[in-house]
C-alpha cells in the first residue's frame, strides 16, 4: 500500500496494515499536542475519503483508540479526543534527545559508571558517515542468508523449545573450529568453542571467570575503549601500557605492571592505531603468562581483513602452555546487528566459562546460531570474506586517495594493509577538538584518538571507518570536510 497525506492535521500513514497506521498517526499526534483536549474528529466516512482508506480501516483503528482511552464517544455529537490522558504522557519527551548528564549519588550506583559514561559520551555519534567498527554492511547477502534462515527455520520444530546448551549450538562450533585452525592457525575442538553475543560479552565472561575486584590488567595505550569499559564495570584496575612500531613494549609492561593478572591484546590488528605485534614479542608475551601464570586475552576484531598477504597466526596458535583466551566476532565481516562472536578457551577453563555464560543469558539465541553455521559450512562465508576485502581494498584506495588530494596539508594518513578505519595524524596546527566539532557539523562520525586514551597522547589524529561506504560516498564526504575545514 503506498502512503497516504490526510488534509486533518498533519497527519501521514506509514507503510503497514492500515488499521494499525490510523491508530499510531492519530495516537501520536495526541501525545504531541497535534491534536489536543476535547478537540472534535471528522466523522469516519469523513476521514476514509480525506485519507483514501476504508472505513472499517477507520472505525477499526478508532475503537482501540478509545478502548485505549485516546477517544471518546458522545452518542448524537461525535467523536473527541479525551482530556482526561495524563500530563505526564502528552509530555514524554523524545528519547533520542534525552542525555544523561549525570548519576544520582544516593542510588548507590558503581562509581566507575562515571567513566563508562565519559566514555560513551566523547564518541556518541548518531551520523553514519565515517563511523568506526562497521564493515560492509551493503554487501551482506540478505537474500541468500534468509534461505539459509527459511530452511533452518522449516527445520526448527524439533529442536526450538528444547533447553540449548550455554556453549553453544554444536553445528556452529564444529564449523568455526574447523575454519579458525585453517584459517587463523588456532589450536582447538568444538568442546574449546563458547559462542557469545560479541566481543563484549567475551570480555566480560573473561574478567568474570578469571579476575577479581582489585585486580590489574593490562590495555594499550592508546587501546580498546569497549575492553575499558568492561574492565571499569567489575572495578578492576586498568594499568596502560605503551606502544612503538613492533606494537606493544611487552618487557615495559612486564617490569612496569608486576602485578597484573591478565593482558588484553589485539596482536594481529592492534586498535586503533592497526600495528602488528612483532613475533619476539609474541613471544615474550607467551613466555611472561607460562612463568607467572597470567592469563592472555587476544582479541582478533578484523583479523580477516588483510588485504596484501594472508591473516598472520593467532596468537593462540602459538601457545604451548594454555594461557591465552582467544576472541573472535562476526560483526564486523557481516552485520553488528547479529551479535554473533565466540571464545576458544584452554580445556581447563571451559568448565568454568560455561558456567559463566549459563548465568549470564543461559544461551544465544538459535536461529542465527544455525544460520551461520550453514553459513560456514557450504562455504559462503568462505566467498563472502573474499568478496568483501576485495571491496575494503578499493575503498581504503579511495579515502586515502581522497585524503591526499583534498586535504594534504591538515590530515597525514597512516597507511595500513589491513583494517576497517584510518588513523589520520593531524596537521597545521589543527586539534582534535577543531576537527571533530566540524564533522559534527557535517554529519560526519569521525573519531578523535584521544577517546581511546586513559592519558594524554602526544600526538592528535583522528579515525575515519570506511567499510560502510562506497567509494564515491568516501570521496564526496571528504571533499565537504576539505572544503568546510
Amino acid at each position: 500500500m503506498k502512503k497516504s497525506q490526510s488534509n486533518f492535521p498533519h497527519l501521514q500513514l506509514k507503510d503497514g496494515i492500515l488499521k494499525d497506521q490510523l491508530y499510531h498517526a492519530f495516537r501520536e499526534a495526541i501525545l504531541d499536542g497535534r491534536l489536543h483536549p476535547r478537540m472534535k474528529l471528522p466523522s469516519s466516512r469523513a476521514l476514509s475519503e480525506t485519507m483514501h482508506i476504508s472505513r472499517n480501516s477507520v472505525l477499526q483503528g478508532f475503537d482501540r483508540l478509545i478502548d485505549e482511552g485516546y477517544l471518546l464517544t458522545k452518542p448524537g455529537s461525535g467523536t473527541y479526543v479525551s482530556d482526561t490522558i495524563p500530563d505526564e504522557l502528552i509530555a514524554i519527551p523524545n528519547r533520542s534527545d534525552v542525555s544523561i548528564q549525570a548519576f544520582d549519588s544516593a542510588l548507590e550506583i558503581n562509581p566507575q559508571l562515571l567513566e563508562m559514561a565519559r566514555l560513551r559520551d566523547k564518541g556518541n555519534t548518531r551520523h553514519s558517515m565515517f563511523n568506526i567498527g562497521v564493515g560492509c554492511v551493503d554487501l551482506f547477502p540478505h537474500q541468500l542468508w534468509g534461505r539459509l534462515l527459511g530452511r533452518v527455520w522449516r527445520q526448527s520444530r524439533k529442536n526450538l523449545g528444547k533447553h540449548s546448551h550455554s556453549a553453544g549450538h554444536l553445528p556452529l562450533r564444529e564449523a568455526i573450529s574447523d575454519y579458525a585452525r585453517s584459517t587463523r592457525g588456532l589450536n582447538c575442538t568444538p568442546e574449546q568453542i563458547i559462542i557469545v553475543n560479541g566481543t563484549q560479552q567475551a570480555i566480560n565472561l573473561t574478567a568474570q571467570v578469571l579476575l577479581q575486584q582489585g585486580d590489574e590488567v593490562w590495555l594499550d595505550e592508546p587501546g580498546y575503549d569497549g575492553a575499558l569499559g568492561a574492565f571499569l564495570s567489575q572495578n578492576l584496575q586498568v594499568r596502560p601500557v605503551s606502544l612503538d612500531d613492533e606494537g606493544t613494549k611487552i618487557a615495559e609492561a612486564i617490569q612496569q605492571w608486576p602485578s597484573v593478572k591478565l593482558a588484553f591484546t589485539a596482536p594481529s590488528h592492534q586498535f586503533p592505531l592497526g600495528g602488528t605485534l612483532s613475533l619476539p614479542r609474541r613471544f615474550a608475551l607467551l613466555d611472561w603468562a607460562a612463568e607467572q601464570n597470567k592469563w592472555i586475552l587476544e582479541d582478533d576484531y578484523n583479523s580477516e581483513f588483510r588485504y596484501s598477504a594472508r591473516p598472520i597466526q593467532a596468537l593462540q596458535g602459538l601457545d604451548k602452555q594454555q594461557r591465552v583466551i582467544y576472541a573472535g566476532t562476526f560483526s564486523k565481516m557481516l552485520l553488528p546487528e547479529l551479535r554473533l562472536g565466540f571464545l576458544v578457551v584452554p580445556p581447563k577453563l571451559v568448565d568454568a566459562f560455561n558456567l559463566a555464560k549459563h548465568y549470564a543469558d543461559s544461551h544465544t539465541a538459535y536461529l542465527e546460531q544455525a544460520t551461520l553455521a550453514l553459513f560456514i559450512a557450504e562455504g559462503h562465508y568462505a566467498r563472502h570474506v573474499r568478496r568483501v576485502r576485495k571491496a575494503c581494498l578499493a575503498r581504503q584506495t579511495a579515502l586515502i586517495t581522497a585524503i591526499e588530494q583534498y586535504l594534504p596539508d591538515k590530515l597525514s594518513v597512516q597507511i595500513s594493509d589491513s583494517g576497517i578505519h584510518l588513523v589520520c595524524w593531524l596537521k597545521g596546527g589543527l586539534t582534535e577538538d577543531e576537527v571533530i566539532n566540524k564533522c559534527r557539523q557535517l554529519s560526519l562520525g569521525a573519531q578523535p584518538l584521544s577517546r581511546y586514551c586513559q592519558t594524554r597522547y602526544p600526538r592528535q589524529a583522528i579515525l575515519l571507518g570506511y567499510a560502510a561506504h562506497t567509494p564515491d560516498e568516501l570521496r564526496e564526504n571528504i571533499k565537504k570536510l576539505a572544503q568546510n575545514l
